[in-house]
């Protein structure tokens, strides 16, 4: 396992990779990273860190050593579950509330994302799933950003792929006021931004600089018949070597501020499940095996009996589904490797928000 490289060294490879990606005499940073490939007219706009000083510090090097400590203890964490199954890593789930929250619990995501930057010379893009809290959506839609702005630096986004998956006329477009409101897109992109950066620094060299893109696509409250028509869409690009996933979910929402406090049942009890906090992980882990199982039909069931409040639960699904149309030639394994929650509640005057990480890997190629 590669170790992180000391907080002074990436700091300074960090800043003199910020000037190099922000670095333009009198052009905004979507016009100084404009391609040919990526510019698709005058309706793009630079996708501003809309929660920077909220939900996470505008500070970058606050930030950074933030992160970086998140990273080196999920690293140094000898009792989180293994995902180191052999195979290429594929796509991770990661929790989206504030960093001071669910930062911890998305380390070992994001971990992962770093192992495939080490390990995939093929990989090129990262695409983020990720659900809508603020507005209406009866289908899915793809960032129209042609730069993603993070503290630790500005992402690139895949004009290309973009034009692909509009083309099919089932993707609509994120108007830049949707994409900018939406966290849990955003929770994922400073995370995106210091794995590349700090993949760089440990390279070294200029010409070994990787350079990659992002494209997010938003899920909407869709019904289960397009969630598989979605993953059945996006299964060719998600399958395909270039493209890492990542899907962004938190688990249970209880308590009343999400009017939602289910509670131990006298069997569950006799499971030895007494507290409120011990049924909410008995509840999320019945949901976290179906996803491990890859068997979408039945987190689907799932969701029906219990009402769990997974609020990525729709692009958990369409990821789900792509996996199993691209089972035939395909053989992915699928693995929880940590779990936390903001509170461990005990009485109807808590709340909780649960955070889990998950990673998948192409295990084995069958055709």
């Amino acid at each position: 396992q590669c170790r992180l490289p000391t907080m002074n060294f990436l700091r300074n490879c960090r800043d003199n990779i910020r000037e190099t990606m922000m670095k333009s005499s009198d052009h905004s940073y979507s016009e100084s990273f404009a391609t040919e490939e990526d510019t698709e007219g005058d309706d793009t706009y630079a996708r501003r860190a809309h929660h920077a000083g909220s939900w996470y510090t505008s500070d970058a090097d606050d930030l950074d050593e933030l992160l970086s400590k998140f990273l080196a203890d999920a690293e140094d964490d000898d009792n989180a579950d293994d995902a180191s199954s052999g195979g290429i890593v594929n796509a991770c789930i990661s929790p989206h509330a504030g960093f001071s929250y669910s930062g911890p619990t998305a380390a070992y995501s994001y971990l992962a994302l770093k192992e495939a930057l080490l390990t995939n010379p093929a990989l090129r893009t990262i695409v983020v799933i990720h659900p809508s809290h603020h507005v209406y959506l009866d289908g899915c839609a793809v960032s129209g950003a042609s730069i993603i702005e993070t503290p630790l630096g500005n992402i690139r986004v895949d004009g290309n792929l973009r034009q692909q998956l509009l083309s099919t006329n089932k993707f609509s477009l994120m108007e830049r006021e949707v994409d900018e409101e939406e966290h849990s897109g955003e929770m994922q992109y400073p995370y995106i931004a210091k794995i590349i950066n700090d993949v760089n620094c440990t390279n070294g060299n200029e010409a070994k600089r990787l350079e990659i893109k992002i494209l997010p696509i938003m899920v909407g409250s869709i019904k289960s018949n397009k969630e598989e028509a979605f993953g059945r869409l996006l299964s060719p690009y998600l399958s395909d070597r270039a493209i890492f996933t990542v899907i962004s979910s938190d688990f249970c929402h209880w308590g009343r501020r999400f009017n939602y406090m289910p509670q131990p049942s006298k069997s569950d009890k006799n499971k030895n499940i007494n507290e409120v906090h011990e049924y909410i992980e008995y509840l999320d882990k019945q949901g976290m095996n179906l996803i491990e199982m890859q068997r979408p039909g039945a987190f689907a069931d799932y969701l029906r009996e219990h009402s769990n409040t997974i609020c990525g639960r729709h692009p958990i699904s369409v990821w789900l589904h792509s996996l199993r149309e691209s089972s035939s030639f395909l053989t992915y394994n699928v693995r929880f490797i940590k779990y936390a929650q903001s509170e461990k509640a005990r009485s109807t005057r808590d709340h909780s928000v649960s955070y889990a990480s998950a990673v998948a890997r192409i295990a084995a190629f069958d055709g």
